[in-house]
């Protein structure tokens, strides 16, 4: 190993500087390590905790809030400082909710259900006429025009009698006795009608009573077939539907089942009549039965002379 020569100048540049070098080299591990007497009471404040900072709003009235100096950043140069660990009690501060949840579904609210709520039925009044009977009870269809005596009770000359709510000409008999004239019109098809008696303003009424029309009996025959025993004087076959299936021959004016007056024979209608009830039938020709009916019978053969023995 060579000795550095004193006396050189070279050699003692080299060794100023290295000893220099080294000098710095001390200086800074110490200064990185204990640093040039920093003292950290001496330099630094002591951290204030979150418990000793009082604030006015937790100061009562009347209370005077000293507020300690908030502690300063720390000293770069302070390693010790710097290796402190990291105080994690931090409080996080309150975020309000959203506004929207993007994963929530609008349902819309219910229509409530109005509950059905059934009135309690209130009594009828009792009516202040008293309508107790009709007569006649019920009358056939098609028949002419009656009179309809109503009895009861409280009635007024200016009462009348009404029949499914149209008005009837009326005759006041006493307070008891009403007579009224019910058209044919009004009985020209069998059901059941109502009948009461009212003022025309409806002050005073009565109860309602039922009133049966009936359809009328028909004859039960039908008409096949015509024919002249003299000019002008026709004679009509009829067929009766009944179990018999007999076939009769009438004239005009006879009576067939005690009932039905013959009134008119055409090539093409019968026309009878209730006796009872004068009202009118019409009965149009037709084949009618064909086993039954002698017109519609094949003629027997009649044997040739050739053929006698």
């Amino acid at each position: 190993m060579q000795v550095a020569d004193l006396n050189n100048p070279n050699d003692r540049k080299k060794l100023i500087l290295a000893a220099v070098l080294g000098l710095i080299a001390i200086l800074f591990l110490w200064w990185t390590f204990f640093g040039f007497g920093s003292s950290k009471s001496a330099t630094t404040p002591p951290r204030p905790t979150p418990q000793s900072v009082n604030t006015t709003t937790n100061a009562l009235a009347g209370q005077v809030t000293t507020v300690q100096p908030r502690d300063p950043a720390p000293n770069g140069n302070d390693l010790a400082e710097l290796m402190k660990p990291i105080d994690g009690s931090v409080s996080i501060p309150s975020v309000p909710e959203p506004q929207r949840n993007i994963f929530a579904f609008y349902e819309p609210t219910p229509t409530p259900v109005k509950a059905v709520v059934t009135p309690t039925p209130t009594p009828t009044p009792t009516p202040p006429v008293l309508l107790a009977a009709v007569s006649p009870t019920n009358v056939y269809a098609k028949t002419a025009e009656f009179t309809l005596e109503a009895s009861g009770d409280k009635f007024a000359p200016d009462m009348k009698v009404f029949m499914d709510g149209r008005e009837m000409t009326t005759k006041y008999r006493s307070p008891q006795q009403l007579s009224a004239a019910i058209p044919a019109t009004m009985i020209a098809n069998p059901g059941n009608r109502q009948v009461l008696v009212r003022t025309p303003d409806g002050r005073l009424y009565s109860n309602t009573l039922p009133f049966n029309i009936q359809a009328p009996p028909i004859p039960n025959y039908t008409f096949i077939g015509m024919f002249e025993t003299v000019p002008r004087v026709g004679v009509a076959m009829v067929q009766d539907k009944g179990g018999t299936r007999d076939i009769l021959s009438v004239q005009r004016g006879d009576l067939l089942g005690g009932r039905f007056r013959v009134t008119s024979i055409s090539e093409k209608e019968l026309v009878l009549t209730d006796a009872n009830l004068k009202i009118k039938h019409t009965l149009p020709m037709t084949e009618g039965d064909k086993s039954s009916n002698p017109m519609s019978r094949p003629t027997p053969a009649v044997a040739s002379e050739d053929d006698e023995p």
